[in-house]
């Protein structure tokens, strides 16, 4: 008879399952869906979403759909992947990891169709068309009537005939003549190209008006242009040499698509800014402006 409640070795040792260890939960990384990356390059970026549409020409609700990843209203997986490609180019994105992702949630491109097998040439084999006697005995007939009628008519009106006279010519055309004085109307020449504007001109701009030129130098850009209401003076892109001119009492706000394309004028000065090509940028002129240290043409 044992004294006392003696634990065994075995009871002694620690139990595998009190003992703690600590494990270190490694959580994946969450990448941002294709609308939220839309929309923090668009902030990133100084954009508002109807300046993103005028510059994609991307209908406003389409835009704010797609932020919101549904791609409901894009009509089909081929225009949704044009429009995430357009939204990003306008944003300074790749657009290419976020057609990926498109194509990995929406089961991937679709296989090309396989194209339709060659036909056999040498299993068709022309059938043989016997001749149409009936229409060339017609014909024969047809030709002999009219031969023999002919001969018929024209033989004995030869000798009536007048010989037409050797080395005749066609009159030529007299020049017609102008009545009530007035002298004949000379072919118009082509309009001569618009020129640019010229230091001149647009020093001769009003003193008491905000006047802005821009022009596109070295390449296409959209603008926007606004007057102190806030009235849209013009919403658009202007293609290459092509120039515009924006006037009003108190300021004029611009946006510049890409303003390392287009040179800017105010109140008869060029402003030279170091603009990149690509660059956005939203500007505000008065009739203050250009201020002394501002960067301008010399």
């Amino acid at each position: 008879m044992s004294i006392g409640n003696a634990n065994s070795p075995e009871e002694e040792r620690p139990s595998t399952d009190d003992r703690s260890e600590d494990r270190i939960v490694e959580r994946p990384v969450e990448t941002p869906s294709i609308g939220t990356a839309l929309k923090k390059a668009r902030i990133a970026a100084g954009l508002t979403v109807d300046e993103v549409s005028s510059i994609t020409r991307v209908r406003i609700p389409i835009v704010h759909a797609i932020e919101e990843d549904d791609f409901t209203r894009c009509g089909g997986d081929v225009y949704a992947r044009g429009h995430i490609r357009t939204l990003a180019r306008a944003v300074h994105l790749d657009p290419v990891p976020l057609v990926e992702s498109y194509d990995a949630a929406h089961g991937g491109r679709p296989a090309p169709t396989p194209a339709a097998p060659m036909f056999d040439a040498e299993r068709i084999r022309p059938e043989r068309q016997r001749p149409n006697w009936t229409a060339a005995m017609v014909a024969a007939i047809v030709a002999v009537i009219g031969f023999v009628g002919f001969t018929a008519f024209s033989g004995g009106d030869e000798k009536d005939k007048r010989p037409v006279a050797e080395g005749s010519a066609t009159p030529k055309p007299t020049a017609t003549k102008q009545t009530g004085g007035k002298p004949a109307a000379q072919p118009q020449t082509p309009a001569a190209p618009k020129p640019e504007p010229s230091d001149s001109a647009i020093a001769a701009a009003p003193k008491d008006l905000v006047t802005v030129v821009l022009t596109a130098d070295t390449g296409e850009s959209w603008i926007s242009a606004k007057d102190s209401t806030g009235r849209l003076l013009f919403d658009g892109t202007l293609t290459q040499g092509e120039s515009k001119t924006f006037t009003d009492k108190e300021s004029v706000d611009l946006v510049l698509g890409d303003a390392g394309a287009v040179k800017l004028f105010v109140n008869g000065k060029e402003i030279k800014d170091d603009f990149q090509p690509g660059q956005v940028e939203r500007l505000t002129y008065t009739k203050a402006d250009p201020l002394e240290d501002q960067p301008q043409a010399g």
